[in-house]
């Protein structure tokens, strides 16, 4: 059978057919689809979504201990939050094969940073695998975990967002059952003492030799020879790039990247007159050939910024076009804005009031950034928010009229915001934590987690109290504020008491995303009366609800079709011009 797949949903099917009995992530893009489409073989294959993706693999690494074959999957940055049991797993290998899937983003299409997480492989001395389309998405994650086994490693999977999002014919294979080889105790093994880990380091770097020997004539790097006058050394989507615009040259493609092939790379290159790399992000490939005293032509011309396509390639070495550019002129700027109804909105609108300090985090609400809130400050990572509140308090030395709101969601706060906020009540901080809680994972699309009472193979489960969760890191019973999210008047007056106080403080805002309400709710309508409306009020607009515009006299109107009834436009405007009516 033949289908129609993305590479992740192909990754998925591969998954399936190597036998694979746990799957485990957390969601991110481009990463997400993955465990999103291992959970319809959820009666072969166990799948979850961790907390983190640091418990994602070492969830992984447990089942690959108790021997069964196992996969964890994550965005390139998940890798950051994971690498610490990473590194030590290099060292222990496997039992059944275990991978570790990294979806890197070129480009930052929904990213905090462009980084080639080729250099964990590199890092952590274990082999690096990229596919360059469908079908090699699911065969290869097949052979990683032969190789997982066969040299008793974890295997970085390294897609990127073209190769997760993009589809192609994927043909079908049977699911091969692995038998487990149960969990055997190995002192010298799984415990990374010090002694241990000397003598492990050993069988490391052996093995990095036998996986380069490995790589000359694996089936995962060929050669395909043509015209020798251009060699091309290449892979992952920058493959079929270089194929179209180089129809005729001899290509090698690695689909081991990591550890490099060196002899086939010599054999490779003794064929062909000129040679290039042609690779996006980091000379990864390039800098260890050149080290290997072979000259090649590389990013001195190709861009070490952002994804590449046909016309980077074609540009940048052929120094030509052969496209027309398509110039559109006097388009308005359409920033990313939240959705109507969307929880979040009321939030920034008092914050935007108050004017105080906000850090921020990953999330839909890293929105609140961008006009015309302006009420975000700070984004740098998983959980960084709360960390970020608290060291710019103590820049300031703790002056109350200073005071800091970091913003977090529910997900992310699990995630990672819970050791930040004990560190807040250890280190006598005085911050507070406003936890946006909409009951799911909306930014990476809706997915479950702890605080939502239902896992990803859709069972009930243990539904996580955030208020008990915070009273538990040690703040104080009357310092936990649940209120809700659209209600302003009751969120400018939490915000107001809790700033002024000298501890620490958790503001939890409670409203469901709009996409996950049921789907027979009777959803509120409502208008604006323009007898009503002043000219130039604008107060409405600047709760930044894509549904509110200004006709051609300046005065506001709603469009019925987007409104959704949270009633926060009504709530700030000071005239009483927005009622509700019948939909």
């Amino acid at each position: 059978m033949k289908k129609l797949l993305s590479g992740n949903e192909a990754v998925a099917r591969g998954i399936y057919e190597a036998g694979v009995k746990f799957a485990s992530a957390y969601p991110g893009t481009p990463s997400t689809e993955i465990l999103e489409n291992v959970v319809q073989y959820k009666n072969d294959v166990h799948c979850e979504w961790a907390p983190n993706e640091k418990v994602a693999v070492e969830s992984a690494i447990g089942a690959s201990m108790g021997g069964v074959r196992s996969v964890a999957a994550m965005k390139h940055v998940g890798l950051n939050v994971a690498a610490d049991p990473l590194f030590s797993m290099a060292y222990i290998g496997s039992n059944g094969g275990i991978v570790i899937i990294t979806a890197d983003e070129p480009s930052m299409h929904s990213s905090q940073n462009e980084q080639d997480n080729r250099h964990y492989a590199r890092a952590a001395k274990i082999p690096c695998i990229e596919p360059s389309d469908s079908q090699e998405a699911k065969d290869f994650i097949i052979s990683a975990f032969e190789i997982s086994e066969k040299f008793d490693t974890p295997v970085l999977f390294r897609m990127t967002t073209r190769i997760c999002h993009s589809k192609s014919i994927v043909e079908f294979g049977k699911r091969k059952e692995k038998k487990s080889k149960g969990f055997t105790r190995d002192f010298q093994k799984y415990v990374i003492l010090p002694a241990n880990a000397r003598k492990l380091h050993l069988k490391v770097e052996e093995r990095l030799k036998k996986l380069e020997e490995y790589g000359y004539d694996c089936p995962l790097n060929k050669i395909e020879v043509n015209d020798t006058k251009i060699g091309i050394i290449t892979s992952c989507i920058a493959y079929q790039y270089a194929k179209e615009i180089f129809p005729n040259a001899s290509i090698l493609k690695l689909g081991l990247s990591f550890p490099m092939p060196k002899k086939l790379i010599k054999k490779f290159a003794n064929k062909v007159e000129t040679l290039y790399v042609i690779e996006e992000l980091e000379p990864f490939v390039e800098e260890q050939i050149k080290a290997m005293g072979i000259k090649v032509i590389g990013k001195d011309k190709l861009p070490i910024t952002y994804e590449f396509n046909t016309n980077v390639i074609e540009e940048s070495l052929l120094n030509k076009k052969s496209y027309k550019e398509i110039k559109v002129e006097n388009l308005p700027p359409r920033p990313p804005v939240l959705c109507p109804g969307c929880p979040h909105r009321a939030v920034f609108y008092i914050l935007s009031k108050l004017n105080v300090h906000v850090t921020g985090d990953i999330g839909c609400y890293t929105l609140g950034a961008l006009p015309p809130f302006l009420a975000l400050h700070t984004c740098v990572c998983m959980g960084a928010s709360i960390g970020s509140a608290y060291g710019i308090e103590r820049a300031m030395e703790q002056d109350p009229t200073g005071k800091v709101v970091a913003v977090i969601g529910d997900s992310t706060f699990v995630h990672s915001g819970i050791t930040e906020l004990i560190n807040i009540v250890y280190n006598k901080g005085i911050s507070t934590v406003c936890i946006m809680d909409n009951s799911i994972t909306a930014m990476t699309g809706h997915q479950d987690h702890p605080g939502t009472g239902k896992t990803l193979m859709g069972k009930k489960t243990h539904k996580l109290d955030l208020v008990k969760l915070v009273e538990s890191c040690g703040i104080k019973k009357e310092n936990i504020r649940p209120v809700s999210a659209f209600n302003t008047k009751e969120l400018m007056k939490v915000f107001k008491e809790e700033l002024a106080k000298s501890e620490p403080s958790v503001i939890i805002t409670q409203g469901p995303c709009i996409f996950i309400e049921p789907k027979d709710k009777k959803w509120k309508l409502f208008e604006v009366k323009a007898e009503k409306c002043k000219v130039a009020c604008s107060a409405c607009l600047k709760v930044g609800c894509p549904a509110i515009y200004n006709d051609e006299n300046g005065k506001a109107v709603i469009d019925p079709m987007f409104c959704l009834g949270c009633t926060v436009c009504a709530q700030v405007c000071p005239f009483d011009a927005i009622i509700e009516v019948e939909r």
